[in-house]
């Protein structure tokens, strides 16, 4: 089995999505992304306390064993372990990186939010534990899982293709219908949440998705 880091070099498409309140279909919810070709979930729910946080992660963690995928929990570095996860995403105003990393333990991948040329550059500055192993970059299009996050543009998406050295991901808005324009600025690794959690066929969605970005270097060589 590749190492997470290892996994996470070759990941193209990454799904967010909460806890929620009904266990048989979170799981068949993660299932049908996963079936569909997501190499990445995330457990992210800001609404809910450590108890249903933890009664939550066997399934993402199931899910992601069974395919071979990565499952990161957002902003708790400090139930990385509990969770099973192999890593956590937090964003700039959480607890930094390097402390993330301590939390979290040093096999964990630590992932981080960007939403400007300042904080992207500043994640390459960084180094040893305060450097992230992929930072987000977005919203590209604004989006009510951020609420009150303006929009950073295609603009952003484009001088991330231009200048970042770490793995990234375009994040916010994108959907099967946008996606190539998304594409076209040079992402070539995506993060959705809605596009999948509230769609009536997740697996067609997520293996749509998943297509568009394997086809890339066939496309963009």
């Amino acid at each position: 089995m590749p190492k997470p880091t290892e996994q996470l070099d070759q990941a193209c498409l990454y799904f967010v999505c909460e806890a929620g309140d009904d266990p048989p279909a979170l799981a068949t919810l993660l299932e049908a992304a996963l079936a569909g070709g997501t190499d990445l979930i995330q457990l992210r729910d800001k609404d809910a306390d450590d108890e249903r946080l933890l009664a939550a992660a066997p399934a993402f963690r199931a899910a992601a064993d069974r395919h071979r995928a990565l499952f990161l929990i957002n902003d708790r570095p400090d139930l990385v372990a509990a969770c099973a996860a192999d890593g956590v995403h937090v964003g700039q105003d959480d607890v930094s990186v390097a402390e993330a990393r301590r939390l979290a333990g040093p096999d964990a991948i630590v992932g981080l939010s960007t939403h400007s040329a300042e904080q992207l550059r500043a994640a390459h500055a960084a180094t040893g534990d305060a450097r992230p192993d992929y930072v987000s970059v977005g919203p590209v299009w604004p989006t009510p899982t951020k609420p009150g996050r303006p929009a950073a543009g295609l603009e952003y998406v484009e001088l991330a293709a231009a200048e970042a050295e770490l793995p990234w991901f375009a994040i916010g808005g994108i959907e099967p219908g946008n996606l190539a324009v998304v594409i076209a600025a040079g992402a070539r690794r995506v993060v959705v949440v809605r596009a999948i959690r509230d769609a009536d066929d997740p697996e067609s969605i997520a293996s749509s998705l998943a297509t568009a970005l394997g086809n890339i270097d066939a496309v963009h060589p």
